[in-house]
Protein backbone atom coordinates (compact mmCIF):
# COMPACT_ATOMS: atom_id res chain seq x y z
CA UNK A 1 0.00 0.00 0.00
CA UNK A 2 2.97 2.24 -0.23
CA UNK A 3 2.05 4.35 -3.20
CA UNK A 4 -1.48 5.36 -2.24
CA UNK A 5 -0.58 7.70 0.57
CA UNK A 6 -1.30 11.40 0.50
CA UNK A 7 -4.82 11.46 -0.93
CA UNK A 8 -8.18 10.59 0.45
CA UNK A 9 -8.57 7.95 -2.19
CA UNK A 10 -5.35 6.28 -1.17
CA UNK A 11 -6.73 4.58 1.91
CA UNK A 12 -7.63 1.03 1.52
CA UNK A 13 -9.50 -1.22 3.49
CA UNK A 14 -8.29 -4.72 4.33
CA UNK A 15 -9.58 -6.08 7.60
CA UNK A 16 -8.53 -9.11 9.37
CA UNK A 17 -11.95 -10.35 9.76
CA UNK A 18 -14.77 -9.99 7.45
CA UNK A 19 -17.06 -8.83 10.15
CA UNK A 20 -20.00 -10.08 8.24
CA UNK A 21 -19.15 -7.33 5.86
CA UNK A 22 -20.03 -8.39 2.38
CA UNK A 23 -18.13 -6.76 -0.41
CA UNK A 24 -19.98 -4.47 -2.74
CA UNK A 25 -21.40 -5.91 -5.90
CA UNK A 26 -21.42 -2.57 -7.64
CA UNK A 27 -19.10 -1.76 -10.47
CA UNK A 28 -17.02 0.44 -8.21
CA UNK A 29 -14.43 -1.79 -6.62
CA UNK A 30 -13.44 0.86 -4.13
CA UNK A 31 -16.58 0.20 -2.12
CA UNK A 32 -15.45 -3.25 -1.12
CA UNK A 33 -14.75 -4.12 2.46
CA UNK A 34 -11.96 -5.54 4.44
CA UNK A 35 -9.75 -8.59 3.82
CA UNK A 36 -9.93 -11.43 6.25
CA UNK A 37 -13.03 -9.88 7.48
CA UNK A 38 -14.98 -11.47 10.20
CA UNK A 39 -18.10 -12.80 8.73
CA UNK A 40 -21.27 -14.48 9.71
CA UNK A 41 -22.64 -17.10 7.40
CA UNK A 42 -26.11 -16.69 8.86
CA UNK A 43 -27.25 -13.36 7.40
CA UNK A 44 -26.43 -11.44 4.26
CA UNK A 45 -28.82 -9.14 2.49
CA UNK A 46 -26.74 -9.63 -0.65
CA UNK A 47 -26.43 -13.37 -1.02
CA UNK A 48 -23.40 -15.03 -2.60
CA UNK A 49 -25.71 -16.58 -5.18
CA UNK A 50 -27.02 -13.17 -6.19
CA UNK A 51 -23.47 -11.94 -6.52
CA UNK A 52 -22.67 -14.88 -8.74
CA UNK A 53 -25.70 -14.47 -10.94
CA UNK A 54 -25.38 -10.72 -11.31
CA UNK A 55 -21.74 -10.60 -12.31
CA UNK A 56 -21.38 -9.86 -16.04
CA UNK A 57 -17.99 -11.54 -16.15
CA UNK A 58 -19.09 -14.70 -14.36
CA UNK A 59 -19.71 -16.94 -17.41
CA UNK A 60 -16.25 -16.12 -18.76
CA UNK A 61 -14.72 -16.62 -15.34
CA UNK A 62 -16.07 -20.11 -14.73
CA UNK A 63 -15.44 -21.28 -18.28
CA UNK A 64 -11.87 -20.07 -17.96
CA UNK A 65 -11.33 -21.73 -14.59
CA UNK A 66 -12.22 -25.07 -16.15
CA UNK A 67 -9.48 -24.56 -18.73
CA UNK A 68 -6.85 -23.13 -16.43
CA UNK A 69 -7.28 -25.46 -13.46
CA UNK A 70 -5.63 -28.27 -15.36
CA UNK A 71 -2.69 -26.16 -16.44
CA UNK A 72 -1.93 -24.93 -12.93
CA UNK A 73 -2.28 -28.14 -10.93
CA UNK A 74 1.42 -28.87 -10.52
CA UNK A 75 3.18 -26.00 -12.21
CA UNK A 76 5.24 -23.46 -10.31
CA UNK A 77 4.55 -19.85 -11.19
CA UNK A 78 6.97 -18.20 -13.58
CA UNK A 79 9.02 -15.43 -11.86
CA UNK A 80 8.95 -13.10 -14.87
CA UNK A 81 5.19 -13.45 -15.20
CA UNK A 82 4.75 -12.86 -11.46
CA UNK A 83 6.63 -9.56 -11.75
CA UNK A 84 4.60 -8.49 -14.77
CA UNK A 85 1.36 -9.49 -13.07
CA UNK A 86 2.33 -7.38 -10.07
CA UNK A 87 2.69 -4.32 -12.30
CA UNK A 88 -0.72 -4.99 -13.82
CA UNK A 89 -2.19 -5.27 -10.31
CA UNK A 90 -0.75 -1.85 -9.47
CA UNK A 91 -2.47 -0.38 -12.51
CA UNK A 92 -5.72 -2.06 -11.49
CA UNK A 93 -5.45 -0.62 -7.98
CA UNK A 94 -4.93 2.91 -9.28
CA UNK A 95 -7.93 2.72 -11.59
CA UNK A 96 -10.40 0.78 -9.42
CA UNK A 97 -9.33 1.52 -5.82
CA UNK A 98 -9.97 -2.14 -5.12
CA UNK A 99 -7.25 -2.63 -2.50
CA UNK A 100 -9.61 -3.88 0.20
CA UNK A 101 -11.23 -6.65 -1.79
CA UNK A 102 -7.87 -7.80 -3.15
CA UNK A 103 -6.47 -7.99 0.37
CA UNK A 104 -9.51 -9.95 1.40
CA UNK A 105 -9.34 -12.56 -1.35
CA UNK A 106 -5.80 -13.43 -0.36
CA UNK A 107 -6.71 -13.67 3.32
CA UNK A 108 -9.79 -15.79 2.71
CA UNK A 109 -7.98 -18.21 0.44
CA UNK A 110 -5.31 -18.73 3.12
CA UNK A 111 -7.51 -18.40 6.21
CA UNK A 112 -9.14 -21.82 5.87
CA UNK A 113 -5.93 -23.51 7.04
CA UNK A 114 -6.16 -26.10 9.82
CA UNK A 115 -2.82 -26.94 11.41
CA UNK A 116 -4.28 -30.15 12.83
CA UNK A 117 -4.68 -31.64 9.36
CA UNK A 118 -1.40 -32.59 7.68
CA UNK A 119 -2.61 -33.74 4.28
CA UNK A 120 -2.62 -31.25 1.42
CA UNK A 121 -5.07 -29.95 0.30
CA UNK A 122 -7.47 -31.18 3.00
CA UNK A 123 -5.80 -28.86 5.50
CA UNK A 124 -6.94 -25.81 3.53
CA UNK A 125 -4.86 -22.70 3.16
CA UNK A 126 -3.44 -20.78 0.21
CA UNK A 127 -4.19 -23.16 -2.63
CA UNK A 128 -6.39 -21.22 -5.05
CA UNK A 129 -9.59 -22.94 -3.94
CA UNK A 130 -11.50 -19.64 -3.87
CA UNK A 131 -11.79 -19.71 -7.64
CA UNK A 132 -14.41 -22.46 -7.41
CA UNK A 133 -18.11 -21.69 -7.16
CA UNK A 134 -18.70 -24.04 -4.23
CA UNK A 135 -16.37 -22.03 -2.00
CA UNK A 136 -17.55 -18.68 -3.35
CA UNK A 137 -20.99 -19.64 -2.02
CA UNK A 138 -19.70 -19.73 1.55
CA UNK A 139 -21.30 -16.92 3.54
CA UNK A 140 -17.95 -15.49 4.58
CA UNK A 141 -16.98 -15.08 0.92
CA UNK A 142 -20.02 -13.06 -0.18
CA UNK A 143 -18.96 -10.60 -2.85
CA UNK A 144 -15.56 -12.11 -3.57
CA UNK A 145 -16.67 -13.04 -7.07
CA UNK A 146 -16.05 -9.34 -7.76
CA UNK A 147 -12.40 -9.75 -6.82
CA UNK A 148 -12.15 -12.77 -9.10
CA UNK A 149 -13.66 -10.81 -11.95
CA UNK A 150 -11.06 -8.08 -11.42
CA UNK A 151 -8.16 -10.51 -11.36
CA UNK A 152 -9.30 -12.92 -14.09
CA UNK A 153 -7.99 -10.82 -17.01
CA UNK A 154 -4.57 -10.81 -15.33
CA UNK A 155 -4.76 -14.59 -14.88
CA UNK A 156 -5.71 -14.96 -18.54
CA UNK A 157 -2.74 -12.83 -19.55
CA UNK A 158 -0.25 -14.69 -17.36
CA UNK A 159 -1.04 -18.39 -17.58
CA UNK A 160 2.24 -19.16 -15.81
CA UNK A 161 0.92 -17.72 -12.55
CA UNK A 162 -1.23 -19.94 -10.33
CA UNK A 163 -4.45 -18.68 -8.79
CA UNK A 164 -2.99 -19.31 -5.33
CA UNK A 165 -0.04 -17.06 -6.12
CA UNK A 166 -2.18 -14.45 -7.87
CA UNK A 167 -4.46 -14.09 -4.85
CA UNK A 168 -1.53 -13.63 -2.48
CA UNK A 169 0.35 -11.35 -4.87
CA UNK A 170 -2.71 -9.11 -5.19
CA UNK A 171 -3.21 -9.02 -1.42
CA UNK A 172 0.37 -8.05 -0.57
CA UNK A 173 0.59 -5.54 -3.41
CA UNK A 174 -2.62 -3.87 -2.25
CA UNK A 175 -1.22 -3.44 1.27
CA UNK A 176 1.97 -1.89 -0.05
CA UNK A 177 0.23 0.38 -2.56
CA UNK A 178 -2.03 1.75 0.21
CA UNK A 179 0.95 3.00 2.16
CA UNK A 180 1.58 -0.12 4.21
CA UNK A 181 4.78 -2.08 4.79
CA UNK A 182 6.63 -4.21 2.28
CA UNK A 183 5.44 -7.76 2.89
CA UNK A 184 8.24 -10.39 2.63
CA UNK A 185 6.47 -12.74 0.23
CA UNK A 186 7.41 -15.92 -1.56
CA UNK A 187 5.62 -17.59 -4.46
CA UNK A 188 5.31 -20.93 -6.23
CA UNK A 189 2.06 -22.07 -4.60
CA UNK A 190 0.35 -25.01 -6.26
CA UNK A 191 -3.36 -24.80 -7.08
CA UNK A 192 -5.88 -27.46 -6.20
CA UNK A 193 -7.39 -28.99 -9.33
CA UNK A 194 -11.07 -29.61 -8.54
CA UNK A 195 -13.93 -28.14 -6.46
CA UNK A 196 -14.13 -31.38 -4.50
CA UNK A 197 -10.86 -30.33 -2.87
CA UNK A 198 -12.28 -27.08 -1.45
CA UNK A 199 -12.51 -26.81 2.36
CA UNK A 200 -15.85 -27.08 4.11
CA UNK A 201 -17.67 -23.92 5.16
CA UNK A 202 -17.13 -22.49 8.64
CA UNK A 203 -13.37 -22.01 8.92
CA UNK A 204 -13.35 -18.19 8.75
CA UNK A 205 -14.06 -15.82 11.67
CA UNK A 206 -17.25 -13.88 12.41
CA UNK A 207 -17.73 -10.34 13.71
CA UNK A 208 -20.14 -10.57 16.62
CA UNK A 209 -19.64 -13.83 18.51
CA UNK A 210 -20.84 -14.05 22.15
CA UNK A 211 -17.25 -14.31 23.37
CA UNK A 212 -15.08 -12.35 20.91
CA UNK A 213 -11.68 -13.13 22.47
CA UNK A 214 -12.41 -16.85 22.67
CA UNK A 215 -13.70 -16.86 19.11
CA UNK A 216 -10.64 -15.09 17.71
CA UNK A 217 -8.31 -17.48 19.48
CA UNK A 218 -10.28 -20.52 18.35
CA UNK A 219 -10.08 -19.46 14.71
CA UNK A 220 -6.55 -18.09 14.58
CA UNK A 221 -4.93 -20.62 16.91
CA UNK A 222 -6.29 -23.29 14.55
CA UNK A 223 -4.23 -21.61 11.83
CA UNK A 224 -1.13 -21.61 14.05
CA UNK A 225 -1.22 -17.86 14.75
CA UNK A 226 -0.72 -16.27 18.19
CA UNK A 227 -2.15 -13.29 20.11
CA UNK A 228 0.38 -10.83 18.70
CA UNK A 229 -0.41 -11.89 15.14
CA UNK A 230 -4.16 -11.71 15.78
CA UNK A 231 -3.86 -8.09 16.92
CA UNK A 232 -1.43 -7.12 14.17
CA UNK A 233 -3.69 -8.55 11.49
CA UNK A 234 -6.69 -6.82 13.08
CA UNK A 235 -4.94 -3.57 12.25
CA UNK A 236 -5.77 -4.09 8.60
CA UNK A 237 -9.20 -2.73 9.50
CA UNK A 238 -7.55 0.64 9.14
CA UNK A 239 -8.79 0.17 5.57
CA UNK A 240 -12.37 -0.14 4.51
CA UNK A 241 -15.97 0.25 5.52
CA UNK A 242 -19.03 -1.83 6.37
CA UNK A 243 -22.48 -1.48 4.79
CA UNK A 244 -25.50 -2.45 6.91
CA UNK A 245 -27.61 -3.43 3.91
CA UNK A 246 -25.04 -6.08 3.03
CA UNK A 247 -23.55 -7.13 6.34
CA UNK A 248 -25.84 -6.08 9.14
CA UNK A 249 -23.10 -3.88 10.62
CA UNK A 250 -22.41 -0.16 10.50
CA UNK A 251 -24.29 2.97 9.42
CA UNK A 252 -25.70 3.61 5.93
CA UNK A 253 -23.26 6.49 5.57
CA UNK A 254 -21.09 8.87 7.59
CA UNK A 255 -19.35 12.16 6.99
CA UNK A 256 -16.30 10.15 6.02
CA UNK A 257 -17.99 7.91 3.45
CA UNK A 258 -20.88 9.87 1.96
CA UNK A 259 -18.76 11.11 -0.93
CA UNK A 260 -16.83 7.93 -1.67
CA UNK A 261 -14.36 7.41 -3.28
CA UNK A 262 -16.15 4.78 -5.24
CA UNK A 263 -19.78 4.09 -4.36
CA UNK A 264 -20.64 6.37 -1.43
CA UNK A 265 -21.89 5.12 1.93
CA UNK A 266 -21.11 2.63 4.66
CA UNK A 267 -19.22 3.11 7.90
CA UNK A 268 -15.44 3.00 8.13
CA UNK A 269 -13.17 2.07 11.02
CA UNK A 270 -10.96 5.10 10.43
CA UNK A 271 -11.24 8.65 9.08
CA UNK A 272 -8.89 8.08 6.13
CA UNK A 273 -10.19 4.65 5.29
CA UNK A 274 -8.11 4.13 2.15
CA UNK A 275 -4.75 4.65 3.83
CA UNK A 276 -2.83 1.94 5.65
CA UNK A 277 -1.42 3.17 8.96
CA UNK A 278 -1.95 2.62 12.70
CA UNK A 279 -5.00 4.88 13.04
CA UNK A 280 -7.25 1.86 13.61
CA UNK A 281 -5.63 1.26 16.99
CA UNK A 282 -5.76 4.92 17.94
CA UNK A 283 -9.41 5.26 16.99
CA UNK A 284 -10.50 2.05 18.71
CA UNK A 285 -8.68 3.10 21.87
CA UNK A 286 -10.14 6.62 22.00
CA UNK A 287 -13.67 5.92 20.75
CA UNK A 288 -14.39 9.63 20.45
CA UNK A 289 -16.14 9.54 17.08
CA UNK A 290 -19.51 7.85 16.68
CA UNK A 291 -19.05 7.87 12.92
CA UNK A 292 -16.26 5.29 13.20
CA UNK A 293 -17.10 1.61 13.38
CA UNK A 294 -16.16 -0.60 16.34
CA UNK A 295 -17.17 -4.25 16.11
CA UNK A 296 -17.14 -6.62 19.11
CA UNK A 297 -14.02 -8.23 17.70
CA UNK A 298 -12.40 -4.80 17.41
CA UNK A 299 -13.28 -3.66 20.92
CA UNK A 300 -11.91 -6.83 22.48
CA UNK A 301 -8.32 -6.08 21.49
CA UNK A 302 -8.31 -3.34 24.14
CA UNK A 303 -10.32 -5.39 26.65
CA UNK A 304 -8.52 -8.72 26.70
CA UNK A 305 -5.34 -8.42 28.81
CA UNK A 306 -3.10 -10.27 26.35
CA UNK A 307 -4.45 -8.57 23.23
CA UNK A 308 -4.29 -5.16 24.92
CA UNK A 309 -0.50 -5.30 25.33
CA UNK A 310 -0.05 -5.36 21.55
CA UNK A 311 -2.94 -2.99 20.75
CA UNK A 312 -1.48 -0.35 23.09
CA UNK A 313 1.94 -0.81 21.53
CA UNK A 314 0.67 -0.41 17.98
CA UNK A 315 -1.41 2.66 18.87
CA UNK A 316 1.80 4.36 20.00
CA UNK A 317 4.32 2.94 17.55
CA UNK A 318 3.41 2.69 13.87
CA UNK A 319 6.83 1.35 12.94
CA UNK A 320 6.37 -1.57 15.34
CA UNK A 321 2.92 -2.22 13.90
CA UNK A 322 4.20 -2.21 10.33
CA UNK A 323 6.99 -4.64 11.21
CA UNK A 324 4.71 -7.09 12.99
CA UNK A 325 1.94 -6.73 10.43
CA UNK A 326 4.26 -7.50 7.50
CA UNK A 327 5.52 -10.64 9.22
CA UNK A 328 2.02 -11.78 10.17
CA UNK A 329 0.67 -11.15 6.66
CA UNK A 330 3.52 -13.13 5.10
CA UNK A 331 2.93 -16.00 7.53
CA UNK A 332 -0.78 -16.02 6.77
CA UNK A 333 -0.09 -16.09 3.03
CA UNK A 334 1.98 -19.26 3.41
CA UNK A 335 -0.51 -21.21 5.50
CA UNK A 336 -1.27 -24.62 4.06
CA UNK A 337 0.54 -23.87 0.82
CA UNK A 338 2.35 -26.48 -1.24
CA UNK A 339 5.30 -24.89 -3.03
CA UNK A 340 6.93 -25.85 -6.32
CA UNK A 341 9.87 -25.51 -6.03
CA UNK A 342 9.73 -26.52 -2.35
CA UNK A 343 11.73 -23.48 -1.22
CA UNK A 344 9.41 -21.11 -3.06
CA UNK A 345 10.18 -18.21 -5.40
CA UNK A 346 11.39 -14.86 -4.09
CA UNK A 347 10.89 -11.84 -6.36
CA UNK A 348 12.66 -9.09 -4.45
CA UNK A 349 15.42 -10.83 -2.55
CA UNK A 350 13.41 -10.76 0.68
CA UNK A 351 11.33 -13.64 2.00
CA UNK A 352 9.53 -14.24 5.23
CA UNK A 353 9.75 -17.10 7.69
CA UNK A 354 11.33 -20.39 6.72
CA UNK A 355 8.52 -22.51 5.33
CA UNK A 356 8.41 -26.25 4.85
CA UNK A 357 6.23 -27.16 1.90
CA UNK A 358 3.77 -30.02 1.96
CA UNK A 359 4.66 -33.20 0.14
Amino acid sequence: MASLTGTASSRLLPSVYRARISLSSSSSASSYLSPLSLSSSSSYSLSPLKCLRSSPLLPHFFLNQKRSSMSTVAAASDPAQLRSAREDIKVLLKSKFCHPILVRIGWHDAGTYNKNIEEWPKRGGANGSLRFEIELKHGANAGLVNALNLLQPIKDKYSGVTYADLFQLASATAIEEAGGPKVPMKYGRVDISAPEQCPEEGRLPSAGPPKPADHLREIFYRMGLNDQEIVALSGAHTLGRSRPDRSGWGKPETKYTKNGPGAPGGQSWTVEWLKFDNSYFKDIKERRDEDLLVLPTDAVIFEDPSFKVYAEKYAEDQEAFFKDYAEAHAKLSNLGAKFDPPQGIVLDGVAGEKFVAAN
